[in-house]
């Protein structure tokens, strides 16, 4: 009886590592062959996102990326489907990780999860020049978690996405076009249509000005020294800062030229002669008390 018990036992033994053998084998063939399949589709599924013309490239990485990623864990539960293991609590214990590595994490997660967004609809692209909570560079590199700029003094800054998600960005380089204001001021003596002739002389003769929109020389203000005048122009973006420089001080220039005054705050300090301090009458001296008048000695008997 004990033979074939045993006998009985050892089949059974055989027949279960036969089978779960057969099983682990197909799930580490389908891993392989999935695996090589999974390359493939991410090589044509890039080929396709290149041909795009107006896909940014780092769209096209972060897509095929999640494409590879997304198919790879697909074919990690499947596999262990067919070798047999219960996935159905490696799913559980899987999804009770990742609930408590977000909540450790949850600060990082809100930046990845910002950085997607930006990605994907990319309100900012590398090379623009933004300026978001009181930080202003171009824009050098965009990954999931943080911004990288580079500032006019080539400076770097991290910015959290979740910051730059979150916050108000001012683009400077979305449009191809700018208006540029030079101001100035003359004096209130002076003549403003002498003045603003100036100015529309140094916008016509500037060649990187643009026609249209036409520019424009009016007065914008009354300050407390000077009339202030504005000369409104629109140029190309790549131009804004050089030709702001070289018609600040153009302006200044002609505008002397011409024989009108540029005025400048003065102050004017007024000095009085304090008056002498009045003489304090001296101080009378008290007169000493009189004397007691001695009593006489007398003699002796």
């Amino acid at each position: 009886m004990s033979s074939n018990s045993d006998e009985g036992m050892f089949q059974t033994a055989l027949d279960f590592i036969i089978t779960q053998g057969i099983s682990i084998l197909i799930g580490i063939v389908f891993l392989l062959v999935g695996w090589w399949i999974i390359g493939v589709l991410r090589r044509l599924f890039t080929r396709w996102l290149e041909r795009t013309s107006h896909m940014d490239p780092m769209v096209e990485t972060f897509l095929a990326s999640l494409l590879h990623y997304g198919l790879l864990a697909v074919l990690l539960i499947v596999s262990l489907n067919l070798m047999g293991v219960q996935t159905t609590s490696l799913i559980a214990v899987l999804g009770a990780a990742s609930l408590a590595i977000g909540l450790a994490l949850q600060g990082s997660l809100t930046s990845l999860a910002a950085g997607v967004m930006i990605i994907l609809l990319r309100p900012i692209r590398i090379g623009d020049y933004i300026e978001v909570n009181g930080h202003a560079g171009s824009v050098k590199s965009i990954t999931l978690f943080f911004t990288e700029l580079a500032t006019y003094d080539n400076i770097q800054k991290l910015l959290p996405n979740s910051a730059v998600w979150g916050s108000t960005v001012t683009n400077y380089s979305v449009y191809q076009t700018r208006m540029l204001d030079i101001e100035i001021g003359i004096d209130y003596g002076d003549s403003i249509d002498a003045a603003l002739d100036v100015l529309r002389g140094i916008a016509d003769a500037e060649a990187k000005v643009l026609a249209e929109p036409a520019p424009s020389a009016f007065v914008s203000g009354m300050g407390d020294s000077s009339v202030d005048l504005t000369l409104r122009l629109w140029v190309a973006a790549s131009d804004y800062w050089p030709i702001k420089r070289a018609l600040t001080q153009r302006a200044k220039e002609q505008i002397e030229e011409a024989g009108l005054s540029i005025p400048f705050p003065h102050r004017q300090i007024v000095a009085k002669e304090a008056p002498p301090p009045a003489k304090r009458p001296a101080p009378q001296k008290r007169s000493a008390p009189p004397k007691r008048a001695t009593p006489p000695k007398s003699s002796a008997a």
